[in-house]
């Protein structure tokens, strides 16, 4: 299998069309100047002494220089580390350190968090800057020059790693999924398959560029189609740009889903064009999918994935063209691709349950990571010999084969598509001088899927209020880690004074 940029050349697409655009900054590019731009910052790289397999971490917002930075990495062979610019300090330090990041790729917005953590950053050697270039770094515009005509990618083969997607997991710290190029090609073609995507697609893209939801506008490149990038989603922007752009296939996720049903008239007609929206990254409440559909009728690929398995690369997907996958508005529909779905006995994964019974949730495909960044004991966990992946979900397959998540085995949170892990946030909170004890946990919520609530045990003779906590978390953490809620309590419920029981405070809060 070659780089996998080779399947976002689109060669038989006309160099003028339209490939992405951000409107909000004005920056358009064909897929002339796009390819132009990825070879040229790839040349820039390699100039700078970044090689095959060297780790590149990008740290900013979802831009046009975000998806060149991504394809430029993989181009030359290098592994790509995105993250997000609500990363605080520790949070970036522990990718680049983990990852072992050769470089970085920043802008204005992000630069100078960035040289406050470089001292600390042994691998660290070259920051490149979107925009004014400080000492020690290199201006974006200053890389290249672009090399004469089509350069061609380094060569890389199927297992060859090309991205370390860090993900919450079970031991505190985000554990880096391992992808590969022949996971993210089998990825794209399961994508485009699944939504029928096109050269004449048109997409309204709001994934951070930094979440693996990123793959649905790579498949739409990969479809010869156009990417329309929104950096930050609030529903007048959202309905203007449908209304400007007339995209045929929207952007979605629960929070996004919820709001377009109680937005004001006339929605409707900015979203006519679309002919489906995406829902992924929590579970989309079935009395919303139903007041969606009922209101606008565009169908909804409400798909099931994970970082670990490139979105429904190696997942489901409520394919629009089978209506029947809709009944009941509950369902993540079928796998796609070269996807196999079981569900085996959560306490004997040996054991495959038979259909409607309710157990964990396992995928195996191509797009399946290849395991977790330096961590082989959570790899041999849940990535087995023969190929499966035990997701940590809870569902169960109906007669038909259709897939449905129930629950989760893990006590992770996903708020709007992110995932929060209760023990970094704890982690944080115990320090503030009036908790004595703490736990993080999820409750349902209508517009984001989930809610994360602190339930606290002040200190004694000491007072504590949301905002106190909050204002304490912001500093530390990405925002949208930081609790919604908070619950005083005497005590936490704990097995044998340890074990802490977060199912029981779910209960408690229902």
């Amino acid at each position: 299998m070659p780089n996998v940029t080779v399947l976002l050349d689109a060669r038989t697409v006309p160099d003028a069309r339209l490939a992405v655009v951000h409107p909000k900054r004005g920056v358009a590019h064909t897929y002339a100047s796009l390819r132009a731009e990825v070879d040229r910052v790839g040349a820039g790289l390699s100039a700078l002494g970044v090689g095959k397999g060297d780790r590149v971490c990008i740290y900013m917002d979802s831009s046009t220089e975000y998806l060149i930075g991504y394809l430029a990495s993989w181009r030359i062979g290098a592994v790509a580390v995105p993250t997000n610019i609500v990363f605080r300090e520790r949070e970036l330090l522990h990718a680049v350190n983990d990852a072992g990041a050769a470089a970085l790729i920043t802008d204005a917005g992000g630069a100078e968090l960035v040289q406050r953590i470089r001292r600390e950053a042994p691998t660290l050697v070259n920051v490149v800057v979107v925009g004014s270039a400080g000492p020690g770094e290199h201006a974006w515009d200053d890389l290249g020059p672009a090399p004469a005509g089509m350069r061609l990618p380094a060569n890389c083969a199927f297992d060859d790693l090309c991205q370390i997607q860090y993900t919450a997991g079970t031991t505190g710290r985000p554990k880096g999924a391992m992808l590969t190029h022949g996971a993210w090609a089998a990825a794209l073609d399961a994508e485009r398959e699944a939504l029928g995507l096109g050269p004449d697609d048109i997409y309204l893209g709001i994934y951070p560029m930094g979440h693996v939801g990123v793959s649905w506008g790579l498949a739409v490149l990969r479809a010869g189609g156009t990417w329309v990038v929104m950096d930050r989603y609030d529903l007048d922007g959202y309905l203007a740009l449908a209304r400007e752009f007339r995209p045929t296939v929207l952007a979605g996720m629960p929070p996004v889903i919820h709001g377009l049903v109680h937005a004001a008239p006339g929605a409707e007609e900015a979203l006519a064009s679309a002919r489906l929206i995406i829902s992924g990254g929590g579970s989309l409440l079935p009395t919303v999918w139903e007041a969606f559909d009922r209101r606008y009728g565009i169908p909804v690929a409400n798909a099931y994935g994970l970082s670990e398995t490139i979105v429904c690369g190696s997942g489901t997907v409520t394919l629009p063209a089978y209506p029947g996958l809709h009944a009941g508005y509950r369902s993540v529909g079928v796998p796609v691709g070269y996807t196999e779905v079981r569900i085996l006995d959560p306490d004997d994964p040996e054991r495959e349950v038979e259909a409607g019974e309710d157990g964990e949730i396992a995928l195996r495909g191509f797009s399946v990571a290849r395991g977790y960044w330096n961590l082989p004991e959570e790899t041999a966990a849940v990535f087995r010999d023969d190929g499966w992946f035990l997701t940590g979900d809870i569902g169960h397959l109906d007669s038909l084969g259709i897939l449905y998540v129930t629950d989760r085995k893990k006590d992770m949170i996903i708020m709007s598509g992110w995932k929060i892990y209760p023990t970094e946030v704890e982690d944080v909170l115990i320090r503030h001088e009036a908790v004595a004890d703490v736990a993080i946990y999820g409750i349902p919520d209508e517009r984001r899927g989930e809610i994360p609530v602190a339930a606290v045990v002040p200190a004694a003779g000491r007072t504590i209020t949301l905002d106190d906590l909050r204002s304490f978390c912001k500093d530390r953490l990405a925002p949208y880690k930081c609790p919604r809620r908070l619950e005083l309590v005497e005590a936490l419920p704990r097995v044998h004074g340890w074990k802490l029981l977060r199912r029981s405070l779910r209960e408690r809060s229902s």
